[in-house]
């Protein structure tokens, strides 16, 4: 089969698309002909290299895609021929003590297909039945192929680790984005106030789109300052942090007494300064949060087959152009998700 690959971590010189050993079906296992799948910012990270995580090279990147069903492992039960499928990608062990309260993304071993075991940006992939969700008809493979990784980690951050409810106010950093536009949605959808942040007035203007209440353009005004005005002083009740070093002290300023900071990620650094007396003066909460446990990943996606939630696509290229597709994710290019289709498929 042809399959997306990784060679070695660097820039995007070091991805491939070419002949690759076809995959073995396990016993717990389906094989997915993939219509389409797309891109995180997660794949551009286990390009670079992610500390702790020691991969066999080639890599087969990718943890969002969508297929039909070609063959199913002799346990399997859930799936047969002809399905469609969709991939959730966090994979827990089903025996831990977080696993067995019913919380599978705090698994001792969690981990991610396309981060730390192969993906899915391939012909045809073998996926635990697990970790696949079936796909309605009538979703288009861009939407069923785009949307599972950023709408499960969204919904996790601010409705269940976040607590957010009807009335309270939400600022969401990074609103053009695969997270970022999840969370914008799902906050309107909660029924916050939302504020929302980008780089360009068209970003701006999508934000809105989504159901963002008040935008800034962060690169021309201090949003935290920004937030203060437009809250008359209070701040807001929860920031969507997902940039990390950069964003993080005003972050924090942005909040209300006894507001909580949601985070998944950290695109500019893992490691920023911290105000430690504004967080206990204001009596703040900083809460971390990882993919979705199974019920909430049926939840959300729900919304999304239903068309309560929308996935932006920005644009839809060959495996083979999944260089192209990484330039785009990391220079910032548009807004909304980057799918990439198999050649065959064109």
């Amino acid at each position: 089969m042809q399959a997306v690959k990784i060679t070695e971590h660097g820039d995007t010189d070091v991805i491939e698309y070419g002949e690759h050993p076809d995959p073995e079906v396990g016993r717990d296992e389906v094989l997915v002909d993939v219509k389409a799948a797309a891109l995180n910012h997660l794949d551009v990270w286990v390009r670079r290299g992610l500390p702790g995580v020691d991969l066999e090279m080639p890599h087969v990147p990718g943890s969002d895609g969508a297929g039909i069903v070609e063959e199913v492992g002799e346990d399997v039960t859930r799936f047969e021929e002809g399905d469609r499928v969709a991939l959730a990608a966090g994979v827990n062990c089903g025996e831990c003590e977080f696993c067995r309260d019913g919380d599978a993304a705090r698994c001792v071993s969690f981990h991610i297909i396309g981060e730390h075991v192969p993906g899915i940006h391939s012909e045809y992939a073998a996926i635990p039945e697990d970790n696949l969700i079936p796909v309605p008809e009538g979703v288009d493979w861009e939407v069923a192929g785009s949307s599972c990784l950023v709408f499960q980690t969204a919904w996790r951050m601010l409705i269940d680790r976040g607590g957010l409810t009807a009335g309270e106010s939400v600022l969401v950093l990074g609103a053009s984005g695969g997270v970022g536009h999840a969370a914008v949605q799902i906050a309107d959808h909660a029924g916050a106030e939302v504020y929302a942040t980008g780089s360009s007035e068209e970003k701006l203007e999508h934000a809105e789109d989504l159901g963002a209440d008040h935008v800034v353009n962060y690169e021309e005004e201090d949003f935290a300052g920004w937030i203060r005005e437009e809250t008359g002083g209070r701040g807001v009740d929860m920031v969507v942090d997902h940039i990390g070093a950069a964003t993080w002290q005003d972050s924090l300023r942005s909040l209300a007494k006894g507001g909580r900071l949601v985070t998944c990620g950290a695109t500019t650094g893992p490691n920023p300064e911290t105000d430690v007396n504004r967080i206990f003066w204001n009596q703040l909460e900083v809460i971390g949060s990882t993919m979705a446990t199974p019920g909430e990943v049926d939840d959300v996606m729900e919304l999304v087959w239903d068309g309560t939630f929308e996935p932006a696509v920005r644009d839809v290229l060959p495996m083979s152009e999944s260089a192209r597709a990484h330039e785009m994710l990391q220079d910032r290019e548009g807004f909304g998700k980057v799918v990439v289709v198999p050649d065959s498929e064109l």
